[in-house]
């Protein structure tokens, strides 16, 4: 288990359960004697949002009560995306855990006004499991590099079927996450969003191999452009699974929309490929995890959707984690990436 926390910003952790204590005594009608308390922050995850773990406990009609819970914070300076989706995010998650398919933590209450705790922020139900976290590389070391590669296997098909599920959700009550005029949904969302997220970059700093690498995608744009939502971070690390390798939870909205399917699954490809595929460069090869064709095929099998063209969003992906690297980068002030690697990342002589 990782002991690092990687947290953009934390706080005083009493100061905290003092504040979600009176706030939630107004949440829950009838609740008295309101206790927050084993408040934590996230290890090895969490570097977008400040989260922290919290049990809650009251009295109500006579009867005790108890919840896990995490508590999101909406980012103040840290922003890693052009979008304030916070809002969304939330949305999504109430919509996905209504509808059953996609195994999800259940929003319980959302809070717009910022006096409290200096910005909006939402609370969810805490599940337990064990994440592959990020810092250090779950390839590396901790309980997925430790498993058998039955174990992992097992873990694998489990998290392939929970990312084809999304796609098995019905969008009708979405309509909240199209984009703007001409750029609603499909990839012209996502494209559009990454356009804007290129010229925000650009706020700070001139950025031509982007620039380079967006006209280079635009020139080989694909045929293919299947209907679908996106999760947008789509990778085992932000999944929660139980003792079985079953997934608990899919985790991390942060920046969803109706971009189409082809997305996570390439995202989820790319992501497979680095931290733990036979060329892993920021992990380390897993015996059992399956094949980016196995991934393709199951990911077919179980949402009924072709991933024909599949190539293309792949590039596009590398083109997303770029520029979040370069913003990391921006907000860190120590660029994660030199020109040489961004040129061959991209493809841009």
């Amino acid at each position: 288990m990782s002991d690092v926390i990687v947290a953009p910003e934390t706080r005083d952790l009493e100061d905290l359960a003092t504040k979600l204590a009176q706030w939630l005594s107004t949440q829950i009608p009838g609740a008295t004697g309101v206790v927050i308390d084993n408040l934590a922050y996230p290890r090895g995850a969490g570097q977008s949002h400040e989260t922290v773990l919290f049990d809650a406990r009251w009295s109500e009609g006579g009867r005790e009560h108890e919840q896990g819970c995490v508590v999101r914070i909406k980012p103040r300076s840290f922003t890693v995306f052009p979008d304030n989706l916070f809002d969304e995010q939330y949305q999504v998650m109430k919509l996905l855990a209504e509808d059953g398919r996609v195994r999800v933590a259940r929003p319980l209450w959302f809070e717009e006004d910022p006096a409290l705790l200096g910005n909006p922020f939402f609370v969810m139900e805490k599940k337990q499991g064990r994440v592959p976290v990020s810092i250090p590389p779950y390839a590396r070391e901790g309980w997925l590099s430790e498993a058998t590669p039955a174990q992992r296997r097992t873990l694998w098909e489990n998290a392939v079927r929970q990312l084809a599920l999304i796609q098995c959700v019905p969008t009708d009550d979405f309509g909240f996450l199209e984009g703007p005029a001409g750029a609603e949904q499909g990839l012209a969302q996502e494209w559009n969003k990454y356009e804007r997220f290129t010229a925000w970059l650009e706020e700070v700093e001139p950025q031509p191999i982007l620039r380079a690498a967006l006209d280079r995608l635009k020139a080989s744009w694909p045929q293919q452009d299947p209907a679908g939502l996106v999760w947008g971070d789509a990778r085992i690390g932000n999944m929660m699974f139980d003792d079985t390798f079953d997934v608990v939870a899919v985790m991390d909205w942060e920046q969803p929309s109706l971009g189409g399917a082809l997305h996570d699954l390439a995202w989820f490809c790319t992501l497979a490929e680095t931290m733990h595929g036979r060329s892993a460069v920021h992990g380390a090869y897993l015996e059992g995890m399956g094949t980016r064709e196995e991934t393709i095929a199951l990911w077919e099998e179980t949402c009924g959707k072709p991933a024909d063209g599949l190539e293309w969003y792949e590039e596009f992906t590398h083109f997303k984690m770029t520029c979040t690297g370069v913003r990391l980068g921006q907000l860190r002030g120590t660029p994660m990436m030199d020109e040489a690697m961004m040129r061959k990342r991209l493809k841009v002589d």
